[in-house]
């Protein structure tokens, strides 16, 4: 019971004493231009509560699943199972993101941030400043079939004058397929020399008459040879980035 009364007391007191400090927990100030700013202590629980959402922004308005998928379809065709690791995978995904994502979040930083931490701007304007350089890039990597599909399934059509005003919960999804889709055209035309290579292995050893010999085991170290020879990791990298228009 003592134990629990001095749990009670350690969490009450920091209360107290910010009450006493006088900052108020939910504080709304209303703007002369009749918008409305929110106090610190709701901005930082408005950032905390954005951070849970971060992977999923990574994943749904950013390079990376494009990225990520063409890597892990480089090592399915290679025939390498856990090498590269998934970690290192990850973090190739993520530096590589990272560059290509950087002339956006500059634009970002110029128009949104800044000018809010020079308090030239409310958090909500800044919010609305920085949808336009995200919205900017998603639009040049998403194909219009995608967002008509999209916007046919919401029931929208013909309420959308322009791209500028699509939803972004329309556009996040349009954005998603259209990546999923140019990543696996990209992995089909990585797929196809490994192919080759393997289908050359197994004709020859059935050629041999070595049919109860494994073409993966000879045909492996071929491929990396393969990929080594036309300095492939560059090749790869240079591809996904000029893919985004780089």
């Amino acid at each position: 019971m003592i134990r629990l009364l001095l749990l009670l007391s350690l969490l009450i007191l920091p209360s107290i004493s910010w009450a006493e400090a006088g900052l108020p927990a939910v504080n709304v100030v209303t703007n002369p231009d009749g918008s409305q700013e929110y106090s610190v202590s709701l901005q930082i629980l408005f950032i905390m509560t954005a951070l849970t959402l971060l992977p999923a922004a990574l994943m749904m308005m950013t390079a990376f699943t494009r990225i990520i998928v063409v890597l892990a379809i480089l090592r399915q065709a290679i025939g390498l199972q856990q090498t590269p690791s998934n970690q290192i995978l990850i973090g190739m995904a993520l530096f590589l993101t990272l560059f290509i994502m950087t002339p956006t979040m500059n634009k970002i930083n110029a128009v949104a941030l800044q000018p809010y931490l020079n308090n030239k701007m409310t958090s909500l304007q800044a919010v609305e400043a920085a949808e336009k350089p995200m919205r900017d890039f998603m639009l040049a990597q998403t194909r219009k079939d995608d967002i008509a599909l999209f916007v046919k399934l919401a029931g929208k059509e013909g309420k959308i004058q322009s791209l500028n005003t699509l939803p972004f919960t329309i556009l996040m999804p349009a954005f998603v397929t259209s990546e999923l889709k140019t990543a696996f055209q990209i992995g089909f035309m990585i797929f196809i020399p490994f192919l080759i290579v393997d289908m050359v292995v197994a004709s020859v050893l059935m050629a041999m008459g070595m049919m109860m010999l494994s073409p993966v085991i000879i045909s492996l170290p071929f491929k990396i040879m393969l990929f080594v020879m036309v300095d492939g990791w560059s090749m790869i990298m240079g591809t996904l980035a000029a893919s985004f228009g780089m």
